[in-house]
């Protein structure tokens, strides 16, 4: 069994996701790969430059795919000491009058059951395992306290992200289990590559909108996995500067 800590990442193929584990990898973590594309996970283990990780091909809309991606890591390292619980997606920008049940309940999927199939995988590995404990780290977003137009399937996720956020900070202490947030606006990610051309702001208007570099997210999220398990950092919003948030709408 490896004496490194292990930490799990979903949505690792790509963006956020391969950033931060890139980031763990890093500062020495063992990095568990998971997403539903085994050849991007790949990908990011290649770019990982020497250090260990495994790849696991899991969808997390499904209990079966991540109770599996849970026995993997637990059979390979023998514990979980971090989860960053990052797959996410969104809806097409439409008018909330037009958007399907079906973009809804995808959007659902991923963000919110998802994430809390994942949080409670890790949660049972962490309560059980010796020395008990861990953490888990949700990702947020600025859309878990402003939305912006025509975003209603990710800004009512990322609202709740926030809530099972404190429900694991709360049900988490008597297990030595910290939970937290990073709430990330205008990363430059493929996802967002429109920011930076022009996004429709409340006034209706299009707005061209700083970004800044993804590294800056991937190195917030290892110092927040790095910290000793009695100290916990809660909530954490990293941002560009100049994005129209603080005083958005």
């Amino acid at each position: 069994m490896s004496q490194k800590k292990i930490a799990v990442v979903t949505g690792a193929g790509s963006g956020i996701g391969r950033n931060a584990a890139l980031a763990l990898a890093k500062k020495d973590f063992v990095v568990v790969l998971a997403g539903r594309n085994e050849q991007t996970l790949n990908e990011t283990a290649a770019l990982a430059g020497g250090a260990q990780t495994l790849a696991i091909a899991t969808d997390v809309t499904q209990p079966d795919s991540v109770a599996q991606l849970f026995e993997q890591v637990k059979a390979a390292f023998g514990r979980v000491d971090v989860v960053f619980n990052n797959a996410g997606t969104s809806a097409p920008p439409v008018p909330f009058e037009q958007l399907s049940a079906e973009q809804w309940n995808a959007v659902v999927a991923v963000n919110l059951t998802g994430a809390f199939l994942v949080a409670q995988a890790a949660y049972r590995v962490m309560k059980d395992q010796s020395p008990q404990g861990g953490r888990i780290i949700n990702n947020g977003s600025i859309s878990a306290h402003v939305p912006r137009p025509n975003s209603a399937p990710y800004t009512a996720t990322k609202h709740a992200i926030t809530g099972l956020t404190r429900s694991l900070s709360l049900d988490g202490r008597k297990h030595n289990i910290a939970c937290g947030q990073i709430d990330i606006g205008n990363a430059a990610t493929p996802m967002v590559n429109t920011i930076s051309t022009g996004v429709v702001q409340a006034n209706g208007s299009l707005l061209a909108e700083p970004t800044m570099p993804v590294d800056h997210v991937g190195e917030a999220i290892a110092y927040m996995a790095g910290l000793p398990l009695e100290t916990n950092v809660q909530f954490m919003t990293v941002m560009a500067t100049a994005m129209p948030y603080i005083g958005r709408g």
